[in-house]
């Protein structure tokens, strides 16, 4: 989530590993919450073959220095000339088939795993025409090898590259492969502002109370959108998810599986139903973990997954484990009460400040673990109440990569371009109806989130919906974890995206905290091992705790 710039319900940032103060963490996993496409009057056709790339179906961006308007209000401006790094001549030969033939050359790479760059087109319905480079990383299994699991850790905008150093020796007899997706990290990257102007964006209020601060904030967003297109160019018209699935099924290709192998959290759920849904011949086993919404169904939204958290965090609290409240209800209200008065007066912290945009963030942060974040938060929160911010602002410079340096990290570039390339919107006054009614349905982080302002803001036009999510009608089980307790996706997502996909399995894990395999339940992480190794998915109605 990031409340201050996204429609909160449907598209917030999770991070597992987010602060070394909460779990000593050697590296960040990131995984995001995504809204699936709207529904298509035509789905695709269910498998698509797999040396075929979907059309291209981004709408034209204007030429000769003219703007555009499109339906929802979204001005799309012209595409300046300008190559991200990672821009590439393909590889030698014609067409699909020069991809198809390139030699994937893995080097020696920290931790003990090996990395590599391969070639990808910028436009899958152009392959003899601009590429781009994707960064891999693999973890080698000892002995022979079952084959290839990739993994995605979320965002759009988490590094699976990054994820892959916690597979040294590779997984259930597999080789594990992480990429940054295209826009993201080490591979092609998306590029906005950043240091002191991204600072300035963080601290504008996102409850505006006056036509001062809604101007602000407009402009801000506005700003921010346009400063991605400045520094990156076409890249922005070819950063979605069907995209990074075009270029998942030709990596499987090129490690030589005749199946894809799949393990993908919270977005990464997402990209790995697309791929069901495009190459459903082409899958193999796939865990989808901390699934996300693919229905039409806003009946459950994600603020109020967090609101859940935060009334547990608030019972533990008030059963003598913190000065918050001596009951749920109170401590809810100091909490809300502290929101209330940073929006007023923010809390000085050093040369920066601890705004309520920013202590709204830095609270939900913990909330993303177990039970185990609880006493770090309630840390945080009467520190902020005494008037020292430092530690609420820390998570928040945490989860937003913000660096001593005063520098941030590329995951939020990579989040805004492919979530606004994948879903249209209904411009600025539409997501100001839908932060409303956000409020209504989730009267605490809704309420205190504001608009999501940044894709009716975004220059470039949005693509062409993928359709209901089915997968096809013959292909291997799909299994589907959901937590009970998961903050930011809330657990009915994992039941939708169970039932929606024809082969989906439901495995539930009765629990706290967003991810659940590789925490350590032995029942849980036993059942994805026995699907990987002995193709067996848990009876349907399984529930670890």
């Amino acid at each position: 989530m990031r409340p201050k710039r996204h429609r909160p319900v449907r598209r917030w940032l999770v991070v597992l590993c987010v602060l070394t103060l909460l779990a000593g963490c050697a590296g960040k996993e990131t995984l995001i919450k995504s809204e699936p496409p709207p529904a298509a009057t035509t789905a695709p056709s269910p498998a698509a073959p797999s040396s075929s790339a979907p059309s291209s179906s981004a709408s034209s961006q204007p030429s000769g220095g003219e703007a555009s308007t499109e339906p929802g209000g979204r001005k799309v401006l012209p595409i300046p000339d300008v190559e991200p790094e990672g821009f590439r001549e393909p590889p030698p030969g014609i067409g699909l088939e020069r991809y198809l033939g390139q030699e994937v050359d893995w080097t020696s790479c920290q931790g003990g795993t090996e990395c590599a760059e391969i070639a990808v087109p910028l436009d899958h319905a152009d392959p003899d025409g601009q590429a781009i480079t994707l960064a891999l990383r693999r973890a080698r299994t000892s002995g022979t090898s079952r084959g290839t699991i990739f993994v995605n850790p979320g965002g759009p905008g988490g590094s699976g590259w990054s994820m892959v150093g916690q597979y040294a020796g590779g997984l259930f007899g597999y080789d594990v492969i992480g990429w940054d997706p295209r826009g993201v990290g080490r591979s092609t990257p998306v590029q906005c502002q950043n240091g002191a102007d991204l600072d300035a964006y963080y601290d504008l209020d996102s409850t505006p109370d006056d036509v001062a601060e809604e101007k602000a904030m407009d402009e801000g967003n506005r700003a921010f959108a346009e400063s991605c297109l400045a520094g990156s160019g076409r890249l922005l018209e070819h950063v979605s998810t069907v995209e990074t699935v075009t270029d998942l099924d030709l990596m499987r290709q090129l490690v030589g599986d005749e199946k894809l192998h799949y393990l993908g959290y919270s977005y990464g759920t997402e990209i790995g139903a697309v791929y069901a849904q495009l190459f459903g011949q082409n899958v193999g086993h796939l865990v989808l973990d901390s699934a996300v919404n693919i229905t039409d169904d806003d009946s459950v939204i994600q603020s109020q997954g967090f609101d859940r958290a935060l009334g547990n965090f608030a019972e533990w609290c008030a059963a003598g484990n913190c000065s918050l409240g001596d009951d749920r209800s109170a401590v809810i209200n100091s909490v809300t009460e502290l929101w209330a008065d940073l929006e007023a007066e923010p809390l000085p912290v050093g040369r920066r400040q601890l705004t309520q945009s920013l202590a709204v963030l830095g609270t939900l942060v913990p909330l993303y673990q177990d039970e185990g974040a609880w006493p770090y938060l309630a840390q945080a929160l009467e520190a902020a109440r005494a008037g020292d911010g430092e530690m609420l602002l820390g998570f928040a410079d945490s989860y937003n990569e913000r660096g001593s340096d005063g520098r941030y990290g590329q995951m939020l570039y990579g989040f805004n371009a492919v979530r606004c390339l994948d879903e249209a919107d209904d411009g600025v006054e539409g997501a100001k109806r839908q932060a409303a009614e956000d409020a209504k349905k989730s009267p605490i982080f809704g309420a205190n989130s504001g608009a999501d302002l940044v894709c009716p803001m975004w220059p470039v036009a949005a693509r062409e919906p993928v359709g209901k999510i089915t997968g096809p009608e013959v292909t291997e089980p799909i299994l589907v974890i959901g937590t009970t307790g998961d903050s930011a996706t809330p657990y009915e997502y994992a039941q939708s995206m169970a039932s929606q996909l024809r082969t989906g399995v439901l495995l539930t894990f009765e629990g706290e905290g967003h991810g659940a395999f590789g925490g350590g339940n032995a029942c849980l992480d036993g059942a994805v091992r026995d699907y990987f190794v002995n193709d067996r998915p848990p009876p349907e109605g399984t529930r670890c705790s």
